[in-house]
């Protein structure tokens, strides 16, 4: 499938999202598009359908903008708000699927997702027309153990973020790696060999649950990716000042980036 599918980054902010409210940062009242960031979330697209990486509260926004009609597929990283809470906007693709849209999910996220949205599982709603309430068919996965998503291979690689488990995804030579300060030498074995590493990079100073933008570049150098994107990034990250000092193969990504694979 070389080349045929298409990488879009749906969102790379940071848990608030840039703009933050009440800032008024320069970043926060930049005019360039490309400092202006959703929650992170990605899409994975080939002739076989749409993969969503996590359902950002602007997940409705984000489709929108990229024009897309239809998801087949939901991956989740981790069960955090920024990153699940917009799994609501997803109950009209069972219209078009047919039957209840496939998330893959840890045991522990699929956990989150039932107590969040419990009328998805109530069972007197069963018989509501596709598109009132989602339609969710649980895929369970588990770290380090590949499975199979519309032809696309993935392996989950465990990350740590802080106190938290979440999963990268690898996709033949592509790697995403959002929400993550930590990746043990066993990951990092995962993670080599790559043509595109996607890295949280939440800020130039040091957080404890994420990557700060020196931390990300020394794990760059040391996996030596062709190509890496930087994301989840906070109001801290002017794209016009930090973006031209980063080394030649890596560079922030923004809302609405693409490309093939």
């Amino acid at each position: 499938m070389a080349g045929s599918r298409t990488f879009t980054f749906l969102g790379t902010g940071t848990s608030v999202g840039v703009p933050m409210l009440g800032c008024e940062c320069e970043v926060c009242r930049s005019t360039n598009p490309r400092n202006h960031r959703y929650r992170c979330s990605v899409l994975i697209s080939s002739q076989r359908g749409n993969v969503l990486i996590d359902t950002t509260p602007e997940l409705r926004l984000q489709l929108l903008r990229e024009r897309v009609p239809l998801v087949h597929a939901v991956l989740y990283t981790h069960y955090h708000a920024d990153h699940m809470m917009g799994l609501d906007d997803c109950r009209l693709f069972p219209r078009a699927l047919g039957g209840a849209l496939p998330i893959y999910c840890t045991e522990e996220v699929e956990k989150v997702v039932r107590q969040a949205f419990p009328y998805a599982f109530l069972s007197e709603l069963e018989q509501l027309p596709l598109g009132s309430i989602p339609r969710l068919a649980f895929r369970r996965i588990e770290p380090l153990a590949p499975f199979e998503v519309l032809s696309h291979r993935v392996l989950p690689i465990p990350l740590s973020h802080a106190q938290y488990s979440v999963l990268g995804f690898r996709f033949d030579d592509v790697a995403y790696c959002t929400d993550v300060n930590e990746i043990s030498p066993e990951s990092m074995q995962l993670l080599e060999g790559l043509r595109v590493l996607v890295l949280d990079a939440l800020r130039p100073r040091p957080h404890p649950a994420h990557f700060s933008l020196d931390e990300a570049l020394a794990i760059i150098a040391q996996l030596k990716p062709k190509q890496a994107y930087l994301t989840h990034m906070a109001h801290e990250m002017n794209y016009e000042r930090i973006n031209p000092t980063l080394p030649p193969n890596v560079e922030l990504a923004y809302d609405g980036l693409k490309f093939t694979f």
